[in-house]
């Protein structure tokens, strides 16, 4: 049998060297694919038209790479070893992905992972050629490498306040630079400002800088040039620093834990090494990061010069100081050491030494840093994020819960898996409370979920045996080839040990990273014989025609999937300048052509069509708004804005009953979501008001059972959250909600019990409510004017601020207050409800007076529901023109038929002006109020 072989050159070079130029330029095409992806690439999951394009693209190039690299390589192909093997097995990782689509809880976000995974399958089969050359495979270390350090200089830029310039930079091809800003390049959360560079999120760049921080080293001590050995020895500094600007707890803990995973591959005078230079770069990173710190701070709130290029002086200066500190050790001392030490590497265990010690050094610096006042070294942000390092801080907790609610998944789809995209899809049904994760915080767990045992246990074998034999070669090689494919065992193991804790990999970038470097490393790997030989022609025929054919049809697929993905974003783009339906609707029916499932285009279609159809009462509309949401609902039963269509054309249709199964019948896919309930609540009362004014004794009593029983369920899941260990994050809000108190308060009073109303009223009616929660007030004439005329005030103020809030930029808050104006508002709309159902049913001498009837309209106005709030007013209006109330039903019945652009009622206006001639620009201002 012959040897194994060790990371030598395959039969591959041969072709290379023949056709030197086309492997140069396959070479140049990969480096630039590099370079493009991680200014593209977002967040596989989510579900916006303008991060989906890049998925696309991202497949597109990387399947045209590999059909060069097929071409290319065609002859060299040989089943012969291990290594071979795994060019063939890597296309079982989209495959999988593939069978998992039988069940897929998401069709369109498992196409996502489907072309995801197909790009991680191409990059690693193009690498597994290229990577054999020595020559190419040091060309493409060096474009890692410097892609990587220009990822670290423009999160510093954005840091340093110079994100005109950082946008500039990547504006004319990245569609992530909105209004010449790179978007949350620094972020801001709870902990304050966080460095995320190009990622968006702090933790997965640490996970980045803590892989990128160890390849610097080791590239430092692979280089025999002196420039080399100083622009590596520079660049420690700035990726420390950016390190502890991220804020990451979890790339703080991890990153010693790396460490000494690395020092076990290296002899004593590497772990020496490897130890001097990070300890210098580290003191001196130390020591710049306090003002730093303070200076991006200040330079993120108002630009200054001065304080901008005091802090590139700052970050100059250490970097230039380590870098010219890292050439003497690399000049002097580290020839010294090999000379002194190296006649000890090659006795037994003599490589394990150091990393022991350093287990303790690390456990001394973690005790000074966070359980002494040492982290006051630190600036205050980072002290804190050190000192609540524990496993009862709050994020680890919720991981815990993230890990236990993922089993639950598991369980019920144990064999193919949810589909790509199915935790995002299914986390509402599973979880323990309220949280808004639509990550599991843990990678290998998502694959789990994704792709079942079958996928998780092929994925598991292909990695773990590249690690075992390229580790197995690497403890075994003959001579001490120190560059033998370590540069990416560093790259993959660092982002592979922080995904047990984050999802570094529902980032395209990363995951091309780390299937790079498994690449690189089965280059290198040992790589025995197969005891099966397959030379035959048909076999490699056979490889590249599936090969081929399986290319071929996901390049078909991208090609559709990007066309489609333009019109859906053209279309997203037309709603908020263009009034024209047609326009509009355009592009949206050539994105639903190729994708019928696309729940973005689907939702934006479905709601254009039913509010043409408020409009013209034309049934086709509704009959296309219900086709749309059906088709898309097959593939996408879980989409909450499909849902919550469905239910708006059941309303439309009149056909109230359908509307409120599809609030019942999916209510236990979104197990803490207040508002579903809310609404559930609210349907399920009103139906009961209708059948007990129609003397349905059955039905009434199906509704307000219906109705109390997902009442008792809110007030269980209150009560359950109040068990959840104190330093853990309820997450999203869940609470009896003022419209929720109405409606369960009203059905208990109908059913005699009071005591059981009043406490419901009491409980809900916060937030400006209190005061109306006098039990001999309830259910009267005045209470429920009071309770509307309330809500309108309280409506109006949060609408003023969110539009503030909007034009300030700060979105999440405008989004808080529209919610906030949304519940105001439907509170005063189901008591209008509740008030005339109790006046029609003769209960309690109930009436609807003016007053009552001015701020439903008022309410349906600023809602927008113009024709809604036309009828409302019109049934207050009197003769009465001398009365202020009925002037002001007249004012804004005039002002809802300008903004509608209707015809105006002239004996109304007649009246209103002769009573007060100022009315007239009284209408105007109420017709140009901003909604």
């Amino acid at each position: 049998m012959s040897k194994p072989v060790y990371g030598k050159q395959a039969s591959s070079s041969k072709v290379i060297e023949k056709s030197p130029g086309a492997a140069w330029a396959l070479c140049i095409a990969f480096i630039l694919f590099l370079g493009w992806a991680p200014f593209q690439v977002g967040l596989f999951n989510g579900m916006r038209s303008e991060f989906e394009k890049p998925i696309y693209v991202a497949a597109l190039l990387s399947g045209l790479l590999l059909l060069a690299c097929a071409i290319l390589y065609f002859k060299a192909f040989r089943l012969e070893g291990q290594r071979d093997l795994l060019t063939a097995a890597a296309l079982l990782l989209p495959l999988t992905y593939a069978l998992s689509l039988l069940g897929a809880a998401s069709h369109y976000m498992a196409m996502n992972m489907l072309f995801t995974q197909f790009t991680y399958a191409a990059i690693f089969i193009t690498s597994m050629y290229l990577l054999r050359q020595k020559r190419l495979n040091y060309t493409i270390q060096l474009g890692v490498l410097t892609i990587a350090y220009l990822i670290v200089g423009f999160g510093l830029l954005n840091w340093l306040g110079s994100w005109k310039l950082a946008g500039s930079l990547v504006g004319w091809f990245s569609p992530t630079v909105v209004g010449g800003r790179y978007g949350d390049a620094v972020m801001t959360d709870s902990n304050g400002l966080r460095l995320t560079s190009i990622f968006q999120y702090a933790n997965t760049y640490a996970a980045f800088l803590m892989a990128f921080l160890f390849v610097a080293v080791f590239a430092l001590i692979r280089s025999r040039k002196w420039t080399g050995q100083l622009m590596h020895g520079f660049m420690l500094v700035p990726i420390i620093v950016s390190l502890l600007l991220t804020l990451s707890r979890g790339g703080l803990v991890l990153l010693p834990v790396v460490f000494i995973l690395l020092l076990l591959f290296l002899k004593p005078v590497q772990q020496i090494l490897w130890t001097l230079h990070l300890a210098i770069a580290g003191v001196l990173s130390l020591l710049i990061t306090n003002p730093v710190t303070s200076l991006g701070l200040e330079l993120n709130s108002a630009f200054t010069s001065s304080a901008a290029l005091k802090g590139w002086g700052y970050l100059l200066g250490a970097s230039a100081c380590t870098g010219a500190l890292s050439l003497v050790v690399q000049r002097y001392l580290a020839p010294w050491l090999s000379r002194k030490l190296g006649s000890t590497e090659s006795r037994r265990w003599s490589g394990v030494w150091l990393p022991l010690v350093s287990v303790a050094g690390v456990a001394a610096i973690a005790f000074l840093f966070i359980g002494t006042s040492a982290r006051n070294v630190l600036p205050a942000n980072i002290g804190t994020r050190l000192e609540n390092i524990n496993f009862r801080q709050h994020s680890v907790l919720e991981r815990f819960t993230f890990y236990k609610d993922a089993m639950k998944v598991v369980k019920d789809y144990p064999v193919l898996g949810t589909g790509g995209g199915g935790w995002a899809s299914l986390y509402e049904h599973y979880q323990n409370n309220p949280y808004l994760s639509r990550q599991v915080h843990n990678f290998f767990l998502q694959y789990l979920i994704e792709v079942g045992i079958v996928g998780f246990l092929v994925f598991m074998g292909f990695i773990l045996f590249i690690f075992s034999k390229y580790i197995r070669g690497y403890v075994k090689r003959e001579n001490d080839d120190y560059n033998n494919g370590f540069f990416y065992l560093i790259i993959a193991l660092s982002i592979l040990v922080h995904s047990l804790l984050d999802f570094n990999l529902s980032y395209a970038f990363m995951g091309i990273l780390v299937f790079l470097s498994l690449g690189g490393m089965a280059v290198a790997m040992e790589s025995k014989p197969l005891r099966l030989q397959w030379k035959k022609l048909w076999v490699r025929a056979g490889y590249y025609g599936l090969l081929g054919i399986g290319t071929g049809y996901l390049l078909f697929l991208s090609l559709g999937y990007i066309s489609s993905s333009s019109e859906a974003y053209a279309a997203k783009k037309l709603i908020q300048v263009s009034q024209s339906y047609e326009e509009i609707k355009a592009p949206l029916v050539k994105a639903l052509k190729t994708r019928p499932n696309h729940p973005e285009s689907a939702t934006y279609l479905s709601l254009l069509d039913q509010k043409v159809y408020e409009q013209t009462k034309n049934e086709q509309f509704l009959d296309e708004a219900y086709a749309v949401l059906t088709l898309a609902l097959k593939d996408e039963p879980y989409n909450k804005e499909l849902l919550t269509q469905l239910a708006g054309y059941y309303d439309l249709k009149g056909q109230s009953d359908e509307a409120y199964h599809v609030y019942l019948d999916n209510a236990d896919k979104f197990m803490w979501d207040i508002n579903w309930y809310d609404q559930l609540i609210s349907r399920a009362s009103l139906l009961g008001l209708q059948a007990y004014a129609k003397q349905d004794e059955s039905g009434q009593q199906k509704y307000f059972d219906s109705a109390l029983a997902v009442y008792k369920h809110i007030t269980d899941g209150i009560e359950y959250l109040k068990s959840l260990p104190p330093e853990q994050l309820q997450g999203r809000e869940f609470f009896v909600i003022s419209t929720t108190a109405l409606n369960a308060g009203r059905i208990q009073h109908m059913t005699g019990d009071e005591e059981a109303a009043l406490t419901t009223i009491k409980q809900g009616f916060i937030n400006g409510y209190e005061d109306l929660t006098d039990a001999g007030r309830l259910w009267t004439t005045e209470w429920y004017s009071a309770v509307i005329g309330r809500s309108q005030e309280l409506g109006a103020a949060a609408l003023k601020r969110a539009q503030e809030a909007y034009s300030l930029g700060n979105n999440d808050l405008g989004d808080q207050e529209t919610l906030g104006k949304n519940r105001y508002f439907k509170t005063g709309l189901d008591a209008y409800a509740h008030a005339a159902a109790d006046r029609d049913a003769q209960q309690q001498g109930v009436t609807v007076t003016p007053e009552l009837l001015l701020n439903t309209g008022k309410i349906q106005y600023m809602s927008q529901d113009m024709q809604a709030a036309e009828a409302t007013l019109k049934q207050g209006l009197s003769e009465d023109y001398s009365n202020p109330i009925n002037r002001e039903l007249a004012r804004w019945v005039l002002a809802v038929q300008q903004r509608m652009q209707s015809a105006q009622d002239q004996a109304v206006y007649q009246k209103l002006i002769a009573a007060d001639s100022e009315e007239a620009a009284k209408i105007n201002e109420v017709a140009g109020m901003p909604l």
